[in-house]
């Protein structure tokens, strides 16, 4: 419906160029802001590299497997699968071990020992913190590449028929939310009389049936969704308890239980607020579900807030309530732009007021679409590269494009409402005339059966109700009115798909800085396997011998460490304390303190150890071989 000011006259001919000129602004606006720079913002997690990496030729077997992702991600026992030239694990099958440190997310998977030589594929499924599923797949070899008889799904993460069903499932969530909260908006601040309309009670309610059903939908289907992809999975109740325990599964919950209070909120909109006939009560009643509604409304907006993208990457604590300012007003313009649809077409008694009143609520729902889109536009973009050259991007330029035609459609509806008058509905004494008809006593009443009576009543009702639909039907500003509605409401439809949409595609900014990542992490490493000796003195007794250090595979990223200490006479030697710092001094990086585990007798080991940098590190060996003697020795030693 229209999206300005309540129409005062005949507009001008310059009021439809000023329109468009605020329209091109407004785009204009959109994509310069969302080209400003910023931080790095996530959504769907990416691969950004990988140890070994995609096709990669190795002379010795590694001893695990690591991957690096754009953002945090959740992993299971089978999320990391190392598979040999034959199809079987070569990975240990257990849970991947989280090496992530700083701002690196990476996960490693450990390989058994004494691999022969041949291809192996790497075969990845997780879920990013967005709460969307991600998968894939690449292969390295030992040796020599070889032949391979792994034949992997090309299903995707969150495909199939099970992802079919949720995307329809997220589909209805959304329509259902619209139609629940912009028809509840739609009676309460537009048009009262509404609430004792059967066709808007009709409205709501499928709102709600829709948004109820499609969450219950939703929340049984997360299980196979992210992981088997098999319907059957639905009813594994190990399966629904761990989704419960998911961001995305509390997040379902949350939103039944607001449906509960929703459920009662319609109750009382649609039977005490409609049957209360003071002016005063109602007016009360009116503030305390206003402020009720908005309550629940907005927590259950939230839910979507609190798991999808707002909620991961820069500023999450800003982009969480401006998502649910978004939603909300998209509720209302569109949720109100259906309402008034079926108060055109199923109710003969709506007014020009209760119209004028929507244009207002639409005006003020376009301001905080504006401000919040554009926001978001530039967390999730952020350069023209991303917009034109990625698939968000490219759907973002369709909204824009759609919100643009729906203005335009939008002041056509403005020009009809400004022409709408009551006189249509009910001519001069025509209201007076049809209650008389409606309470005229039967002249025969007194003889008539009860159920005659009734259906006497019946056809007086049906028979006033046509004819108040022909005078309706007849009024040209009604009927433009009703067809300038139809088609915004036919465009809102498809703007509605397109950002439901958005919300389940990787943002620009995000694929853009994971290909770019993917690129740098696939180039050749430099560098290779460490290998230092320094000898000690601690001075006490016992208190010689030689530190043996390996750094594997030597370079930037995750390595290991072995640290052999031998006695003066070359044999193992414990010591009850061994540390080692590394420090990067050029670029006042560290010290990085390590703490080894004691392997065996004189062998210690750590695994996961971050270099991230390549340079000349040097690295500190503190040895203790005594209650009182100590001694820090260190040398230097290129590594990436």
């Amino acid at each position: 419906m229209s999206a300005t000011a309540p129409y005062a006259g005949p507009s001008p001919i310059r009021r439809p160029v000023a329109a468009a000129a605020l329209l091109a602004a407004l785009v204009s606006l959109v994509f310069g802001l969302l080209l400003a720079g910023a931080g790095p913002a996530s959504a769907h997690a990416a691969l950004t590299g990988s140890d070994p990496q995609d096709g990669a030729v190795v002379d010795t077997a590694p001893k695990e497997v690591t991957l690096s992702f754009s953002e945090a991600i959740a992993v299971g026992d089978d999320s990391i699968r190392v598979l040999d030239p034959s199809g079987k694990r070569a990975d240990t099958e257990a849970e991947p071990r989280d090496l992530s440190e700083g701002g690196t997310v990476r996960y490693g998977v450990a390989l058994h020992s004494g691999l022969p030589d041949g291809t192996y594929t790497v075969a990845w499924q997780a879920i990013s913190a967005d709460s969307h599923p991600i998968s894939g797949a690449f292969t390295f070899s030992i040796g020599a590449p070889s032949e391979t008889t792994v034949a992997l799904s090309s299903q995707e993460a969150g495909g199939g028929p099970v992802g079919v069903v949720y995307d329809i499932a997220r589909y209805a969530a959304y329509g259902g939310f619209v139609l629940l909260v912009g028809g509840s908006a739609f009676v309460l601040i537009c048009w009262r009389g509404g609430a004792s309309a059967l066709p808007m009670q009709r409205l709501v309610v499928r709102g709600w049936l829709t948004l109820t059903a499609a969450t219950l939908v939703m929340l049984l289907l997360r299980n196979p969704y992210t992981g088997s992809g098999k319907f059957a999975d639905a009813f594994d109740l190990a399966g629904l308890q761990s989704v419960l325990d998911t961001k995305p599964g509390a997040a379902l919950v949350s939103r039944l239980l607001l449906l509960g209070a929703a459920a009662l909120f319609i109750a009382v909109l649609f039977g005490t607020y409609a049957r209360r006939e003071d002016e005063q009560e109602r007016k009360d009643l009116t503030f305390g579900l206003a402020v009720g509604g908005g309550v629940v409304a907005a927590g259950i907006a939230a839910t979507w807030a609190m798991s999808e993208h707002a909620s991961t990457g820069i500023q999450a604590s800003i982009a969480m309530p401006v998502d649910v300012a978004h939603l909300l007003a998209v509720a209302a313009w569109l949720g109100g732009l259906a309402s008034l649809l079926v108060a055109l077409y199923r109710t003969p008694d709506i007014g020009s007021a209760a119209v004028r009143r929507f244009s207002a609520v639409a005006f003020s729902s376009v301001v905080v679409l504006a401000a919040t889109g554009i926001y978001q536009s530039w967390r999730q973009v952020g350069s023209w590269s991303a917009l034109t050259g990625t698939r968000y991007g490219q759907l973002l330029i369709i909204k824009v494009a759609l919100i643009g035609v729906l203005l335009a459609v939008a002041w056509f509806s403005r020009r009809w409402t400004g022409r709408l008058t009551d006189t249509a509905v009910a001519p001069s004494g025509g209201k007076k005339k049809a209650a008389e008809e409606n309470t005229a006593p039967d002249e025969a009443s007194d003889d008539v059966a009860p159920e005659r009576a009734a259906q006497l009543a019946r056809q007086r009702a049906v028979l006033t109700a046509t004819k108040k639909k022909r005078i309706r039907d007849a009024d040209p500003e009604r009927s433009g009115l009703r067809r300038s509605v139809l088609a915004e409401a036919a465009v809102a439809v498809v703007l509605l798909a397109v950002t439901t949409m958005l919300t389940s595609t990787e943002p620009g900014r995000t694929e853009e800085e994971a290909a770019g990542g993917a690129t740098a992490a696939t180039a050749p490493a430099a560098g290779g396997p460490v290998n230092l000796s320094m000898p000690f003195d601690t001075g006490g007794r016992n208190g010689k011998g030689t530190v043996r250090i390996d750094l594997d595979p030597g370079r930037t990223g995750s390595n290991d460490l072995h640290v052999w200490i031998d006695g003066s006479d070359g044999e193992p030697m414990d010591v009850p304390e061994l540390k080692l710092a590394l420090t990067l001094e050029s670029k006042d990086i560290g010290p990085l303190p390590v703490v080894p585990n004691r392997l065996a007798e004189g062998h210690w080991t750590a695994s996961g150890v971050q270099i991230p940098m390549a340079g000349d590190w040097k690295i500190d060996v503190t040895v203790r071989t005594s209650d009182i003697d100590q001694v820090t020795i260190d040398k230097n030693a290129k590594i990436g």
